[in-house]
């Protein structure tokens, strides 16, 4: 079987008051999972900071606790805005997979590559970081998003 290519995002999720990012309507966003998981789409995508850092409980509450860890995928990510050490990356990751109620992600991406975060994940060491959260098995696959230039991109990649 092949997986379907459409993912769900929870950068945005429905809210019980629209003026507050963090109140998320759960009953709403279960009906939203199921939809998408009896379309038979399974792939879901998370980050620390969505809805005022409340998506990653979303999806515990939502997916992880009420669906099978074999019936979806879920991708999750580190934002270089948020962390200033070594230490901070792990805190976070650990934090992650406790929000989410997972005990590996399936995809983890360092996002929003840009000049800037560059700097940062290359100062902290979070490829190397990453590639071992991988070997560890904690990480299934391992990847990045972009948001800069096609000549920063070049860079990047060699």
């Amino acid at each position: 079987m092949s997986a379907k290519k459409l993912g769900f995002g929870t950068m945005r999720l429905p809210l019980t008051d629209p003026s507050h990012p963090s109140w998320i309507d759960i009953e709403e966003t279960c009906k939203l999972v199921d939809a998408f998981l009896e379309k038979g789409f399974t792939y879901f995508d998370t980050a620390w900071m969505y809805c005022g850092f409340k998506s990653e409980k979303a999806v515990r509450e939502a997916l992880v606790k009420r669906h099978p860890r074999d019936s979806f995928t879920l991708a999750d990510k580190l934002h270089a805005g948020f962390i200033k050490t070594k230490e901070d990356r792990d805190r976070i990751f650990e934090e992650q997979k406790e929000k989410t109620g997972v005990t590996f992600f399936d995809y983890y991406l360092l996002h929003d590559i840009n000049v800037v975060h560059y700097d940062v994940y290359k100062e902290l060491d979070c490829f190397t970081w990453l590639k071992e959260k991988k070997a560890a098995g904690e990480v299934k696959h391992i990847g990045f998003s972009y948001h800069d230039s096609a000549d920063f991109l070049d860079k990047v990649l060699t």
